[in-house]
């Protein structure tokens, strides 16, 4: 029997083993809006302690969208409480939300103020961020289309399965006259590049699931019968991985992989050492020692041996180590 429970939001979570299967109800309309994000913020702050959770596969509930775009009438009334003033005035308000968010005892009455709708903008980029730093796998299985905050949804997760059909998946922002605000404008540049991601956004034009994978945005098209199918295989396949290699790996990436390289490799660094002293990684290069030692030769050059350790997600035990 499988474990099923409701969240606020419109968050259906039905766990998998040490999968977690989540699907998104966006209403008849299939949209996004603050209470989704709310209820995405409160999972995020779960998956980071809970280590039973090796991977998290997010779906759509919509015939045909994944998620559609955000809520225009959220973004509409947060427009309203921003007052007009100068570019960089605008930057200086943002600041001051990120940082007043962050203050328990001010953020409940500044939510009143105009600084609420750039708090709410600030929470949202921070799941994403979150789920961009965490050890956690997070799989996209996009069962139809994606516009907007979908797209970008989809673009904070590691890997992005599309279902095949007349589904497509875009920034359109700017034909209501706005830019991408849920991260759409670095992200979407990060996966395929500058002048591509540049021409999609000032034309609006979107991307079918062929077009998409031709160009890097999604990882995988898939028979929409098989989506979930394929999005669960990937997900314990992956989620085999020592946790915290996956998070060293991941906040390498995404965070060192945008900034210059002396500061990535920085990061990369600091990544490194942190899991070197890990138990996971220090019972796992005992064992492959013992073994090389063993069998005199590296292992992981036996053909058997590293597809072997390919399945399972870590080298292969012969002693009574675990990894967690």
């Amino acid at each position: 029997m499988r474990n099923t429970e409701t969240r606020p939001g419109g968050l259906e979570l039905e766990r998998r083993g040490a999968v977690l299967l989540v699907r998104l109800d966006g209403g008849p309309q299939g949209v996004m809006g603050l209470a989704m994000a709310d209820g995405l913020a409160a999972l995020v702050d779960e998956l980071e302690a809970d280590r039973s959770v090796n991977a998290v596969v997010l779906t759509g509930t919509h015939a045909g969208r994944f998620i559609g775009h955000a809520d225009v009438h959220w973004l509409q009334v947060g427009g309203t409480t921003i007052p007009a003033m100068a570019r960089g005035m605008t930057s200086a308000v943002a600041r001051t939300a990120a940082s007043v968010r962050r203050m328990p005892l001010v953020a409940p009455m500044a939510a009143f103020t105009p600084l609420g709708g750039a708090m709410q903008l600030d929470k949202l980029h921070d799941t994403f961020l979150r789920m961009n730093r965490c050890g956690v796998i997070f799989i996209a299985a996009l069962n139809g289309s994606a516009l907007g905050l979908g797209s970008e949804l989809a673009q904070a997760c590691d890997v992005r399965l599309m279902a095949d059909g007349d589904f497509f998946i875009g920034q359109p922002e700017v034909l209501l006259g706005i830019p991408p605000g849920g991260g759409g404008t670095q992200r979407l540049t990060r996966l395929v590049g500058a002048h591509r991601a540049l021409m999609m956004m000032l034309e609006g034009r979107p991307a079918s699931p062929a077009k998409a994978l031709d160009i890097g945005l999604v990882d995988e098209v898939v028979a929409p019968d098989q989506l979930i199918v394929r999005a669960l295989e990937l997900a314990h396949y992956l989620g085999a991985r020592p946790r915290d290699a996956i998070r060293a790996i991941k906040r390498a990436v995404y965070i060192g992989g945008s900034m210059p390289l002396e500061e990535g490799l920085h990061v990369e660094r600091t990544e490194f050492m942190s899991a070197l002293s890990g138990e996971s990684a220090q019972a796992l290069m005992i064992e492959y020692m013992e073994r090389t030692g063993h069998e005199g030769d590296l292992p992981l050059y036996d053909p058997a041996i590293y597809d072997q350790t390919l399945k399972n997600g870590h080298f292969p035990f012969t002693g009574k180590r675990t990894v967690a």
